[in-house]
């Protein structure tokens, strides 16, 4: 779900959201066309791709026909380990790594932010947070997190929607077995919350900011163009803050190693497939997929045979 830096202000979210609620479940039916697939394919295997995207609306319904068809032919399922944390784990994150959620020395969000990103915050917050400053003193990108978490669910949007739990279920019921791709998980990525240098954390703070401020309906036009299985129209909209983020974070070698260590794993997992036989099928999330940074262009340039998403 959780797959670099960029989404570690979601993992934070995640982390305090997830003593209060269950993850919601994702609906498989046949009312809409279906996210696609991308085929990738060596001289003796093939990889059917799923991409997946974040956040998706709540109770939203999707058909999975090409999904299951790939999965009735495929001989494993590649996908990352979900994220699971206890309580008594979530408890021990905010106590024993408080300094990697809080702003230290007493200080709050007004005394480390220029002036123009604190009053963005405040009016988002009146909004869509509480009426309190109690998330005065959490980080930046921790405050950005919680922010964003409540305006998407007042949007009837969840990033904790988990595409990859649905594809499992469908995977174990036709006994096919899972494998799962090392990605960084929520210790690893409040790790690399201590090295984010404080200027690229008030980037990042910004692009949540505008995403919370315009961006809403974009989000939602994002999933409904998953859902339908239009490539074209989810191609033409504006990445999603959490891909922003990580775009932002590349630059940077201090928090850049995670990134590229996730992008390596997920590359060298669907290579080993590709050099071995047989059908598999693969659910990465699209913003990995695409662009100029994305696995399917490393792919391609390996010399492997990539197809995209036919329209229907």
């Amino acid at each position: 779900m959780l797959v670099g830096v960029g989404h570690a202000y979601a993992a934070a979210a995640e982390i305090m959201a997830a003593a209060e609620a269950p993850i919601p479940e994702i609906v498989v039916n046949g009312e809409r066309a279906g996210p696609r697939l991308w085929q990738v394919r060596s001289e003796t295997a093939q990889v059917w791709i799923l991409g997946t995207v974040s956040p998706l609306p709540v109770g939203m319904t999707w058909r999975a026909r090409e999904v299951e068809q790939a999965l009735d032919a495929a001989q494993a399922l590649l996908v990352a380990k979900p994220l699971e944390i206890s309580l008594p784990r979530v408890l021990w994150m905010l106590f024993a790594q408080r300094d990697r959620l809080m702003i230290r020395g007493g200080r709050t969000l007004k005394d480390v932010l220029p002036s123009e990103l604190y009053r963005r915050f405040k009016t988002q917050q009146s909004i869509y947070g509480p009426s309190s400053d109690r998330w005065d003193r959490y980080r930046p990108i921790i405050a950005a997190a919680l922010l964003e978490d409540a305006a998407l669910k007042k949007s009837g949007l969840s990033a904790r929607l988990d595409v990859s739990l649905a594809v499992r279920r469908l995977a174990r019921q036709r006994r096919v077995p899972i494998e799962d791709v090392a990605v960084p998980g929520a210790p690893e990525l409040l790790d690399a919350l201590r090295n984010i240098a404080p200027d690229l954390e008030n980037q990042c703070f910004s692009l949540v900011l505008t995403t919370i401020e315009t961006g809403m309906p974009l989000l939602a036009a994002r999933a409904a163009a998953w859902a339908n299985g239009d490539v074209a129209q989810f191609a033409s909209l504006p990445p999603s803050s959490e891909a922003a983020c990580g775009a932002v974070l590349r630059a940077d070698p201090r928090t850049s190693d995670l990134l590229a260590g996730t992008h390596d794993h997920w590359l060298a997992a669907l290579e080993a497939h590709l050099h071995g036989r047989g059908v598999s099928v693969a659910v990465v999330d699209m913003d990995a997929l695409l662009g100029r940074h994305g696995l399917l262009l490393d792919l391609q340039d390996r010399g492997y045979e990539v197809d995209g998403p036919h329209q229907e």
